[in-house]
């Protein structure tokens, strides 16, 4: 009698090492993920403690944070820049008598140009620029004078040279007119010395050596 049944598959065959190999692999697997879950479940292991470490980094951030920021002074200046012109300017004289006006304006190396009204008094009713204008040395402030001109003596310049006679007449009030030139000792002026001028009038001076003036030529005799 013959039987039926299917072979069974030799058992060293190609079919029994993949097998083999298959189930050796899941093994490892079922290893691989067994140690994970008891890493996970045992907690992370401990290491050295190393400079740092002693503090969770939230604390560490506060600390640092706390130490390098600078103050709030540092981070937002409170500090504010002043309005006030930089460097020379016109003095405030509106009010002042007109004098004490000139001697601040020359104690600033400024130049001035007086205008009398027709009104009463001495004080000063405005300039041009205005105080507190920023000028540069040697600008020209002219000053308007509620009052007219007052009268001044004229001094004696006769015995001065050209330039210190110019500095007296100008501190007085008055204004040298070179009748000659500049150079040498005054010969001559007018007003003379003593007359009445006011304030601002002109005195014409003459200056330079009178022996040093050529003689004047006659013409021949007629024979």
């Amino acid at each position: 009698m013959t039987d039926e049944r299917e072979p069974v598959g030799d058992s060293s065959g190609p079919g029994r090492g993949r097998m083999l190999l298959g189930g050796g692999v899941a093994v490892i697997l079922l290893a691989v993920i067994g140690a994970s879950v008891g890493w996970i479940l045992a907690g992370e292991p401990e290491r050295p403690a190393t400079p740092g470490d002693s503090a969770p980094p939230a604390a560490a951030s506060t600390s640092a944070s706390a130490t390098t920021a600078p103050p709030p002074t540092a981070a937002r200046p409170t500090g504010t820049r002043s309005s006030a012109p930089a460097g020379l300017t016109v003095p405030e004289v509106v009010g002042a008598d007109f004098e004490q006006a000139r001697r601040d304006l020359r104690e600033r190396r400024l130049g001035w140009r007086l205008v009398f009204g027709t009104g009463t008094g001495r004080t000063v009713e405005r300039t041009s620029p205005t105080p507190g204008t920023p000028v540069k040395r040697g600008t020209t402030v002219t000053v308007w004078v509620a009052g007219p001109a007052p009268a001044v003596s004229v001094p004696d310049v006769g015995t001065l040279s050209c330039s210190e006679a110019a500095d007296d007449l100008v501190e007085a009030g008055l204004y040298p007119r070179y009748a000659t030139g500049r150079q040498g000792p005054v010969t001559a002026q007018e007003p003379v010395a003593g007359g009445t001028a006011r304030w601002n009038d002109q005195v014409t001076i003459t200056c330079g050596d009178k022996a040093s003036t050529p003689p004047a030529v006659s013409p021949p005799p007629t024979p």
